[in-house]
C-alpha cells in the first residue's frame, strides 16, 4: 500500500515535493493544501488543491504531510499545529531556533501521537549527517562548512526590499584560497570574509540612485557588511536571461589528527552541486517523509531530526536488498 502525502504549501518547494513524489513508486500524493485561493495554484499532475484551513479534516486519508512553509513565519506555527493532527516533516532551516522549534514541535506530536521530522534538507540536514559522522571518527580535528557557488533566495529578497530595486539575485560563493587550505588539512582558523565572497546582480528601477543602492547593499548588517561583496547592475532581460535558475551547493569538511602523537592527518569531504535547491531539498524531505511513516509503524511519537532516524529507514528498499546492493 502507497504510502500517503500532503503538501502544506505549494511555492517552488511544494512543486519540487509533487516531482519527487512522482519518482517514489511507493507514494500517492493526496492533496496539496493552500492559504491562496486554490483555483489559482497550477500543480505538475493532477492533483486536488484544496484550502489550508481544512487541512485537520484530511488526517484519516493523510499517512505523511510535508510542510513547505518558510522558516520565519510560517514553519514555526504551523509545524507544531499540524503535528497534532499528522505525521509532518518540515525544513526549518534557522540554526539557532532548532533546539526552541524541536521543543515546541516535540511537545504537540507527543499530545497527538504522532512522529514529527523537523529541520530536514541538506543544511541542516544532510550536512549535519556529515559533521555528526566526521566528528564521530576524527574526535580531535576541525569543521568547516562552505557554502556556494549559489543562489542565496534570503539574501537575494533582502537587496529587493531596498528602495529603488527592481529585481536581484545573489550568489554565494567560497574563497579558494580558504578552501585550498582546508583541503590541504592546515587547519586554518577563518573569519567570515575570508570563507566567502557575495556577488549581487542588480535590476535598478529607471532613475534610481545605483550608488547608493550599491552602498546599502555592502553595509547591510548580518548579510553583507561581513563580507566582500560585488555589486553588478544588470537589465532585467539578462536576469532572467542568465540568473534564472536557483542552483546552490556546497561543502562539509572534516580535517583532523590520528596517532600517537597526532602525526598522521586526514580529511573528511562531503559536496552537493544543485541545479536546483528547491528540488534537491524536496527530495531530502520525501525520503524521510518514508522514515516518519516507517516509525509511525513502530509506535513512536514525538519530535526527531535527520541525527536520530537510521539511514536505511530513508530507502524504499527492504533491508535485505540494502545489504546486497549498498553495503
Amino acid at each position: 500500500m502507497a504510502i500517503r502525502i500532503g503538501i502544506f504549501g505549494y511555492g517552488n518547494l511544494g512543486r519540487g515535493v509533487e516531482c519527487a513524489i512522482r519518482q517514489n513508486p511507493d507514494m500517492e500524493l493526496v492533496a496539496v493544501f493552500t492559504r491562496r485561493d486554490p483555483q489559482t495554484v497550477k500543480t505538475v499532475g493532477d492533483v486536488r488543491v484544496l484550502p489550508s484551513d481544512i487541512a485537520p479534516e484530511m488526517k484519516d486519508r493523510i499517512d505523511v504531510m510535508i510542510l513547505c512553509g518558510g522558516s520565519a513565519k510560517d514553519l514555526p506555527v504551523q509545524t507544531p499545529e499540524l503535528a497534532k493532527h499528522f505525521h509532518v516533516v518540515d525544513s526549518f532551516d534557522t540554526h539557532a531556533r532548532i533546539p526552541e522549534h524541536f521543543a515546541n514541535v516535540d511537545a504537540s506530536a507527543r499530545e497527538g501521537g504522532r512522529v514529527a521530522v523537523i529541520s530536514v534538507g541538506w543544511d541542516p540536514g544532510m550536512f549535519s549527517l556529515n559533521r555528526l559522522y566526521a566528528n564521530a571518527i576524527l574526535p580531535e580535528g576541525t569543521d568547516y562548512t562552505f557554502w556556494g557557488k549559489g543562489v542565496s533566495q534570503g539574501h537575494s529578497d533582502a537587496i529587493r526590499r531596498i528602495e529603488g530595486v527592481l529585481d536581484a539575485k545573489q550568489y554565494t560563493i567560497p574563497v579558494e584560497e580558504a578552501l585550498r587550505a582546508v583541503r590541504a588539512g592546515e587547519n586554518p582558523t577563518l573569519t567570515a570574509r575570508e570563507k566567502h565572497l557575495r556577488e549581487c546582480f542588480v535590476v535598478a528601477k529607471e532613475g534610481a540612485d545605483k550608488a547608493r543602492i550599491e552602498r546599502e547593499i555592502c553595509e547591510m548588517p548580518h548579510y553583507f557588511a561581513d563580507y566582500d561583496t560585488t555589486v553588478h547592475f544588470i537589465s532585467l532581460e539578462e536576469l532572467k536571461r542568465e540568473h534564472g535558475g536557483i542552483p546552490h551547493g556546497g561543502t562539509v569538511i572534516r580535517s583532523g589528527r590520528t596517532g600517537a602523537e597526532g602525526e598522521n592527518r586526514h580529511v573528511i569531504e562531503y559536496s552537493l552541486k544543485l541545479d536546483s535547491n528547491p528540488e534537491f531539498t524536496a527530495s531530502v524531505l520525501v525520503a524521510y517523509a518514508r522514515a516518519a511513516y516507517r516509525m509511525s509503524l513502530e509506535g513512536q511519537c514525538g519530535c526527531k531530526t535527520v541525527l536520530d532516524i537510521p539511514p536505511a529507514y530513508l530507502s524504499a528498499c527492504d533491508a535485505d536488498e540494502l545489504r546486497r546492493r549498498l553495503l
